[in-house]
């Protein structure tokens, strides 16, 4: 099962009781596994939690903290991109030229490098050291 297959699993799994978008991740750690996440979301509404999010809390669960591919699903009429927040966690733990790809149940597609999502990231460089 490639990245996309995955993340369209992880979708089917969502919790989206609220909004009824549901969204799919999978992430390809450094060893290759792929780990996977989908939105969650709470009565709090919109305080719940994104694929990326999840997929990414995975990774690190399993013991990983570096990521080279990401693919994210969801239905909608054109190919979703991550949100602010998920740009940043996957720069946190990928490179400038970790690919993403964007895609829809449709077919469509996108795909972009993360440092085309997220110019000048905020990273670890940028902390004072101690």
């Amino acid at each position: 099962m490639d990245l996309l297959d995955q993340a369209r699993a992880a979708r089917e799994r969502a919790y989206a009781r609220y909004s009824g978008f549901k969204v799919g991740a999978a992430v390809r750690g450094a060893s290759g596994r792929v780990y996977v996440g989908c939105n969650v979301e709470n009565a709090a509404y919109p305080e719940g939690t994104c694929a990326e999010t999840g997929a990414i809390a995975a990774m690190v669960a399993a013991g990983e903290t570096a990521l080279t591919e990401v693919a994210i699903i969801a239905d909608s009429p054109a190919p979703i991109s991550p949100c602010g927040g998920c740009r940043q966690r996957l720069a946190e733990f990928g490179g400038g030229e970790t690919r993403v790809i964007m895609a829809t149940l449709d077919g469509q597609q996108a795909t972009a490098r993360l440092d085309e999502l997220l110019p000048g990231a905020f990273s670890s460089v940028s902390l004072p050291r101690g």
